[in-house]
C-alpha cells in the first residue's frame, strides 16, 4: 500500500476482489486506487492508458449490473468526498463525486438546503447515482441527474473537462449526455447540483386495493407532487405513498412507531419472512397476504431526505423498467395476471413510481412521461425466470431498463427505444475511441 500525490493504491499481485452490495457481481482488477484529488485521478487514467489497461470507477456497489467491472484499474471513491463549494446566490452546491448521498443530504440539511427530489435510498455515491440514472418519483421532478448544473470529468486522455449548459458547443454536448453517462464518457470527479432552501414534506401512506389504484392512477399522479405505490404479489393489496410540500409544523414519526415500521417490520421481520420463503417457497403467498396487512396508514411531516428515503437492509436483486406512463396500468395488470397463473413465488412487493419527461439522452425518462415498474427477489432466490417473464411484458411496451439494474437488453434494442441513442454513442466515439473506459457491460448496451 502506498500513498503518492493524493493517491492510495494496491498493486502487489492482483488487487482484492470487489463485490457489489447484492453480491451478484464481482471484479478482480489488476490495480485498485483511491485518489483524493482530481489531478491524482487524472494521472491514474493516463498511466492506465499507457499500460494498456481499462479503467472503471466503482461507488458503493448498489448497481446490480456489471457497469463498474474491470480487469484493469478500479478507482474507489473513499477519498474523493466532501462539499467543495456552496453558492447561495446561484442556489448550487458542488460536491466531490465519491460523496455518498447520505452525507450530502446531511451536509445540505446542516446548511438549511436540500435537493428537490431524490430516490428511495441514499447509500450510493453521487456519481454512481447520476451515472446510472437513479430517480425518485414525481409529477414535476424525479431524477437526480435532472438537478445537475455542472460536471467535472477526467477524459480518456487524462485531461480534465468542466462542462455545463452554458459552456462551448462541445462542453454543452458532453454535459447533456454525461449527466447519465454510464461511466462511458469519462470519470466524473465533481458534480454541481441545483439546491433550494430546505422545505417540509407531508407523507401520507395508506393501504389501497389494487383495482382502486389502477382506476385512480392518473388522478393520484396529477393531484400529488410525489406519488408511488407497492403492489404485493399474490394479493389484491397495495400500499400507497403521497408526498406533498407542507407549511408545517414538522411532525416526524414518533421514534417508537418509526422503529417498529421501518426497522422491525420493513427490515427485521421482513428479513425473516424472506428467509422462510426461500427455504419453503409454498409459504410465500401466505406471507405476502400477511405482509400486505402489516403496515397501517400513517402520516408525518419532516425534511425531504427523511421522507423520500428509507432504510433497506434486506438484500435482494432487482430489475426495473421505464415504460410510457399511459402503458402502466395495462402492463401492471399483465404482470399481476402473470403471477396469478404461474408458479412464481414472489416475496418482494412490486414498486411503481413516475417521472416527467426530461432532455437527457440516456435518461430512462428521455423525451416521454414515464412510469417505473421495479421487481425484486430475495438474494439467493432463483430470479431468472420471473425477471425474464416480466421483461417480456415491459419490452412489449417499449420499456427502457434501468442502467444499474438487471436486464438482458442490448445495443440493438436500446437504439430503438432511445431516440438520441446515436447521439450518445457518437460522442463516446469522439471522447473515448480506444475504450479506456470500456467493459463487457458497455459493449453489450452501447455496442463496440
Amino acid at each position: 500500500m502506498s500513498v503518492r500525490s493524493g493517491m492510495r493504491s494496491t498493486t502487489d499481485g492482483r488487487a482484492a476482489t470487489w463485490r457489489n452490495w447484492a453480491g451478484n457481481v464481482t471484479a478482480a482488477p489488476q490495480r485498485t486506487v483511491s485518489p483524493s484529488t482530481t489531478e491524482a485521478l487524472a494521472e491514474v487514467v493516463r498511466r492506465a492508458a499507457a499500460d494498456g489497461l481499462r479503467v472503471k470507477a466503482a461507488g458503493t456497489g448498489h448497481s446490480f449490473t456489471a457497469a463498474a467491472v474491470t480487469d484493469g484499474v478500479l478507482i474507489r471513491p473513499e477519498r474523493l468526498t466532501g462539499i467543495r463549494a456552496v453558492d447561495r446566490a446561484a442556489s448550487t452546491v458542488t460536491v466531490a463525486a465519491g460523496t455518498p448521498l447520505k452525507e450530502l443530504n446531511v451536509a445540505l440539511a446542516a446548511r438549511g438546503l436540500s435537493l428537490t427530489n431524490m430516490g428511495d435510498i441514499m447509500e450510493q455515491t453521487v456519481s454512481g447515482a447520476v451515472s446510472t440514472g437513479t430517480h425518485g418519483t414525481g409529477r414535476d421532478s424525479a431524477s437526480v441527474a435532472g438537478q445537475i448544473k455542472g460536471l467535472e470529468l477526467v477524459l480518456a486522455d487524462g485531461s480534465v473537462l468542466h462542462c455545463s449548459a452554458d459552456g462551448t458547443e462541445e462542453e454543452q454536448a458532453v454535459f447533456a449526455a454525461a449527466r447519465v453517462g454510464l461511466g462511458a464518457l469519462g470519470i466524473v470527479t465533481e458534480i454541481t447540483f441545483a439546491v433550494e432552501p430546505e422545505f417540509l414534506l407531508t407523507a401520507r401512506e395508506e393501504p389501497m386495493p389494487f383495482d382502486r389504484v389502477a382506476e385512480e392512477f392518473d388522478q393520484l399522479v396529477a393531484e400529488n407532487e410525489h406519488f408511488e405505490f407497492y403492489w404485493f404479489p399474490h394479493t389484491d393489496s397495495c400500499n400507497t405513498k403521497r408526498n406533498n410540500r407542507s407549511a408545517g409544523p414538522a411532525a416526524p414519526l414518533p421514534r417508537v412507531r418509526g422503529w417498529v415500521d421501518d426497522e422491525l417490520l420493513s427490515n427485521g421481520v421482513f428479513q425473516a419472512a424472506c428467509a422462510l420463503g426461500k427455504a419453503v417457497p409454498t409459504t410465500v403467498p401466505g406471507i405476502a397476504r400477511i405482509s400486505s396487512r402489516a403496515l397501517s396508514a400513517r402520516s408525518y411531516t419532516d425534511i425531504p431526505y427523511k421522507v423520500f428515503t428509507s432504510p433497506r437492509r434486506v438484500r435482494f436483486v432487482e430489475m426495473e423498467y421505464a415504460i410510457p406512463r399511459d402503458a402502466l396500468v395495462p402492463a401492471l395488470r399483465e404482470l399481476k395476471a402473470l403471477v396469478e397463473r404461474s408458479d412464481f413465488r414472489v416475496s418482494f412487493p412490486v414498486e411503481v413510481r413516475t417521472a416527467p419527461a426530461d432532455d437527457i439522452p440516456l435518461s430512462t425518462a428521455s423525451g416521454r412521461g414515464t412510469a417505473y415498474v421495479a421487481v425484486h427477489m430475495y438474494r439467493g432466490t432463483p430470479h431468472e425466470a420471473y425477471f425474464s417473464a416480466v421483461e417480456r411484458i415491459m419490452t412489449a411496451h417499449a420499456g427502457r431498463p434501468h442502467w444499474g439494474k438487471l436486464h438482458s437488453r442490448d445495443a440493438e434494442y436500446l437504439a430503438e427505444v432511445y431516440p438520441r441513442f446515436a447521439e450518445f454513442t457518437a460522442l463516446r466515439d469522439r471522447l473515448d475511441p480506444d475504450r479506456v473506459f470500456g467493459n463487457d457491460y458497455l459493449r453489450r448496451v452501447l455496442g463496440d
